[in-house]
């Protein structure tokens, strides 16, 4: 891998998420050498993937080079490769460029798409967990509204106006409202000689109710703000298969579709080569002490979605979401700088500073420990929050201004079919 020989210790952290880049911008001006190691080159901040699935951001305004944050210390490195598996009886780590020992080894891999293990699904429907995904997805419905605005089959311009979205937590919702935005205040500018009452947004849910996670203020506020908007929830209901882009459940709900997005799991993504009775079947990540070492491993340690820390307050783990990636980040560093200097470690505990989610324009919900609260007070906060932790000025002020022109002008970023989804040459699984 052709990372230079050091007498300093070594670490390494697979994965440019939160948790990776959170403990990465700590540890650049400590006496280690710091290898950060990724498939992609670059961060993308996830909360905000659904606004360029629905054009109203570009892919850039999110994302920010991983290079960026390394060359700020002296011996810090960066290498765009995929893991292959780990050997901690060696301390090695194989990759497709070569293999890399390490001192401390920090596993931040995060999470993939969980299909539940239908294969179905898993072949055809669209997903949004990184960012190549999100420009698939947006493509997709750029061409299938180009070629509803062609078509003679009234059956067929339906199909390709229907948006399903199986999963009504934050992902679903928002993409949900962000695809009604969409309907409701672009596209009949765009193709004015298209009829957009025929336009479907559907919202497939298990639970009994949108935003499971989320206090049931917040989930009736954004069933309203949804219904509003003009989206189909189905509550209690499970997709069961999609093929044919016809979409079955486990009710008497079935929809034609050509745009079918699955938001509905998540599972985690570990690394091959360490020992199977550290990882936790049921949910695909490590388990962690509440040092986020993986149990059985001194010198391996896991933050972020792939960790599951089991405590008190949490006893299936904290959140899939970003706080407790940036925390846990944030606190490891702290607790390997205590570790160079032969001072215990403190333990890690996790501060709930709320969830939120927005629906569309003027729209959203937020819990903040006892206080709940929607509407316009409550996207601004939304709004305020996510610009606050977005990497990079330049990445805030692009999207301060992107959000700044829509709002004003009802208008969206440029809707550009860049990269063709359905013609394209590689196929879905390899993103």
């Amino acid at each position: 891998m052709n990372i230079p020989f050091t007498n300093l210790p070594r670490l390494v952290i697979i994965g440019g998420g939160f948790a990776g880049v959170a403990l990465a911008r700590k540890m650049i001006k400590e006496d280690v050498q710091l290898v950060v190691i990724d498939r992609h080159n670059y961060h993308t901040f996830q909360p905000l993937l659904y606004q360029v699935s629905t054009a109203s951001l570009e892919p850039d305004s999110i994302a920010y080079p991983l290079r960026k944050i390394v060359k700020r210390g002296k011996n810090t490195y960066f290498r765009m490769t995929e893991v292959e598996s780990i050997e901690p009886e060696t301390k090695k780590i194989h990759t497709s460029i070569g293999s890399i020992s390490y001192d401390y080894l920090v596993i931040a891999t995060g999470a993939r798409t969980n299909f539940f293990g239908n294969t179905n699904i898993e072949n055809n429907a669209m997903r949004m967990k990184n960012l190549p995904q999100a420009l698939n997805l947006r493509s997709l419905m750029l061409e299938n509204l180009e070629q509803a605005v062609i078509t003679t089959d009234p059956e067929k311009r339906k199909e390709l106006l229907s948006f399903v979205l199986a999963g009504a937590g934050p992902t679903g919702v928002e993409l949900a409202g962000g695809i009604a935005e969409l309907k409701l205040n672009v596209l009949p500018k765009d193709y004015p000689d298209m009829d957009f009452s025929a336009m479907e947004i559907h919202l497939i849910e298990g639970a009994s109710r949108v935003l499971p996670p989320m206090s049931e203020h917040a989930s009736n506020k954004a069933s309203k703000f949804l219904s509003k908007l003009g989206v189909h929830i189905h509550l209690n209901t499970q997709v069961t298969n999609y093929e044919n882009n016809l979409v079955s459940t486990n009710t008497d709900v079935t929809l034609k579709t050509a745009t079918f997005i699955w938001s509905a799991g998540v599972t985690g993504a570990p690394v091959q080569g360490i020992n199977a009775s550290s990882i936790i079947p049921r949910a695909n990540r490590y388990k962690v002490n509440e040092f986020n070492q993986i149990e059985g491993y001194d010198d391996v340690y896991a933050l972020g979605d792939i960790a599951l820390m089991e405590t008190k307050d949490y006893p299936k783990g904290h959140p899939m979401v970003a706080q407790p990636a940036i925390q846990q980040g944030s606190h490891l560093a702290k607790n390997l700088k205590r570790h160079f200097k032969n001072k215990p470690m403190t333990p890690f505990k996790y501060f709930d500073k709320g969830s939120m989610a927005t629906i569309g324009r003027n729209k959203a919900v937020v819990d903040l420990g006892k206080f709940r609260f929607g509407g316009f007070f409550a996207w601004f906060v939304w709004m305020f929050i996510h610009l606050w932790f977005l990497v990079g000025f330049r990445n805030r002020f692009v999207t301060f201004f992107n959000w700044t022109y829509n709002y004003i002008n009802y208008d969206k970023a440029a809707r550009l079919i860049v990269r063709p989804f359905k013609n394209k040459d590689y196929s879905r699984k390899r993103v």
